[in-house]
This record gives C-alpha cells, structure tokens and sequence, in this order.
C-alpha cells in the first residue's frame, strides 16, 4: 500500500467535483488547494472537514474526530484510509439552452394562442460546495459540467412556459413585440430561475433570451396580425364605423346567399333590419360630428369571442343577422363590463332570447 504524501487536483474547465484517487493517506499528509477550488476530508461517506485555497496538512489537532475514526497503533505517522474530494468553483458561461419543441404561449393583448420556440445561454458556478456535493454528486467519483446542464435543462424549459407567459400579462406584451423586450424579459427569467439553482448549491450568475423565433408560415401568426390590424382600424375609425363596416359585410354576403323563396325572404328581413340599425348609426356619427355638446351614453356593449378575437357588438339587429349566418351559435363566449370572466351567450337572458327569434343558418 503506498501512503499518499501530496494531495491536489490540476482543475479542468468542465470538471467540477473530482475525487482524489486513492484513499491511502496518513497523517501529515498535505492538502493542497489551489485558488477557484474547495476540498472535503471524507471518512464512512461523513463530512469531517473541509478546506479553501493554500496547503492543508492532516493533523489530529486539525481534525479532532480522526482520533476515534482511525487507529493510531504508528504514532503521528499512522497511515488510514479516507477521500479527499475537489469541487472547482470556476465561472462557466457558455452554456447554451433552447426548447427542443415549440412552447404554447397566449397573446395578452388578442387572446389568440402561438407556438413559438425560444433559444438562449447562462452562466453558472457552484456558490456552496458542500450542498452541491451532498445533493448532486453522491457517490460518483466526478461530475462535469455537461451534467449539470443536462440535469437542469427540462427544469429550465418547463419554468420557461409559465414565465414567459407571466410576463406578458403583467406589462402586456404581444407577442409580435416580444422580441424588444428580451433584455427585461432575461433578467426576469433569471430572478426566478436562480431559486432553483440556489436549491443545490449552485448560483445562477446570467441568464439570457438570444432569440424567441414565431412561425410566421403558421395560421394563428395570420390570425394575431388581422386582430392587430382590426384593433388599428377600431382605434382610427372609431368603433361605430367599425361596426357600420361589419354590418356592410354581412349585407354583402346576404345578398351573394339569396336565392329561392325563404332566401329571398330572409334577405329582405335581414336588409329591413341592418338597414334600421345603419340608418341608426349614420345619424348617430352625423348628429356626433355637426354638435359640441356631449354624446349620448352609449348603450351596453357586449364582446362576442369569435374566431379567437374579442369583437365588440351593441346592435342587436348585427346579432341576430350573424346568428342567421352561424357566427354566432349557443356555445359563443361573451363578456361585458362588470362580470369577472368569459359566459356562455346563452347565460344572458338579452341575448338568449334572440335565438328564438332568429331563424338558424341554412345548412
């Protein structure tokens, strides 16, 4: 058996618990640890000592508990057996993450649902050496940095999701505009993800967005578009000239339907009543725009969920032409000012009784 007299470990850049080799020491065998690294004296997997940067030398007095560890039958030379284990406190940071498929993420501002698939890099380093070497290591004789990162990869792709997704809502981001924030949105993400990091011993130094990539060939990327451009149009026309060219919509395509008796009738009936409801609205902008006095209140405004856009109706003429045409069904979501979430049209007795009232789309 020969006794080991020097102790120490030539770090390497990816390796970050090494065990010593041998386990044939004696006392008075020296420790040394080098700058960036940290050393344990390990008897029967137990703890008994630890060691920062500078040369260590085994003694009894160092390390009380070896005189009822080890036998002593040599004197001050006696040899006994222990691990010495290194844990390298060097800085990675090129370690590079991204989601291996596309997360599912909703747009705060248009309600409409986007995958999109995010690509980025963090740094690390062990900030407390003995939890890290009790949680992760265990008994193998060396851990590597590739561990680590394999180790914390799904962790850090599942937080990402709600993250993300928590941040979009609280400042109200779309996701077409989420690419300027990246800065904020990595610092965020890296306050959060440190936690979990910090559970074994490690510390999250950086944290960083390189790109989050949206399928631009992808429908509901087409869909989160036409709900920006309606939302523009709204807000430089006004929302009584956006509903006004709604209802030149549906007139337009009541009158490529018609044919036959009941289409014919069913035309009229639509005309008679969009006619009202425009003539309604063109002497409503007319009276709004040839006075200074204030305008009227306007009457309760319902949102309507259709095709995953929040769109705001309040003639009840357009309701029930778009009922006739299947836009709106019984199991349409609506919403209006001051109830808490998203109800079935049918959950409002002014509404629900249009349905009665209105003939069902012909098939």
């Amino acid at each position: 058996m020969a006794i080991i007299d020097v102790v120490k470990y030539q770090a390497e850049e990816n390796q970050f618990v090494w065990k010593f080799p041998s386990v044939d020491l004696r006392i008075g065998t020296q420790i040394v640890v080098n700058p960036a690294q940290h050393a344990f004296f390990i008897k029967g997997g137990e703890i008994f000592d630890e060691f920062t940067n500078g040369t260590h030398t085994i003694k009894t007095e160092n390390i009380p508990l070896l005189n009822k560890i080890i036998n002593l039958p040599f004197g001050d030379k006696s040899p006994f057996q222990a691990e010495i284990w290194f844990v390298n406190l060097l800085t990675k940071l090129d370690n590079k993450w991204g989601t291996t498929s596309p997360i599912l993420l909703e747009d705060p501002k248009y309600g409409i649902i986007i995958p999109v698939r995010a690509f980025g890099q963090y740094g690390f380093k062990i900030g407390n050496p003995r939890v890290f070497l009790e949680n992760l290591t265990g008994n193998l004789p060396s851990y590597s940095a590739d561990k680590i990162q394999e180790y914390f990869k799904g962790k850090i792709i599942s937080s990402l999701t709600s993250l993300i997704s928590k941040k979009l809502v609280l400042d109200s981001i779309s996701i077409l505009e989420i690419n300027v924030y990246l800065e904020e949105l990595s610092l965020y993400c890296q306050d959060k993800i440190a936690e979990e990091f910090k559970r074994f011993g490690l510390e999250l130094v950086n944290f960083y967005f390189l790109s989050i990539n949206v399928p631009e060939n992808d429908k509901s990327i087409e869909k989160l578009k036409e709900a920006k451009d309606l939302v523009a149009k709204v807000k430089i026309a006004g929302k009584e000239l956006y509903q006004m060219d709604r209802s030149f919509d549906v007139l337009d395509k009541v009158a490529q339907n018609e044919g036959g008796v009941s289409g014919n009738l069913m035309g009229a009936g639509l005309g008679l009543g969009l006619g009202s409801g425009l003539g309604s609205q063109m002497n409503s902008i007319s009276s709004n725009l040839n006075t200074n006095s204030s305008p009227p209140p306007p009457p309760i405004q319902f949102h309507f969920l259709i095709d995953n856009q929040s769109t705001p109706i309040n003639d009840i003429n357009l309701i029930k032409t778009m009922i006739s045409h299947g836009e709106i069904t019984r199991q349409t979501m609506v919403w209006r000012q001051g109830i808490d979430n998203w109800k079935l049209i049918t959950d409002f007795d002014e509404l629900k009784i249009l349905f009665s009232q209105t003939p069902p789309p012909i098939l």
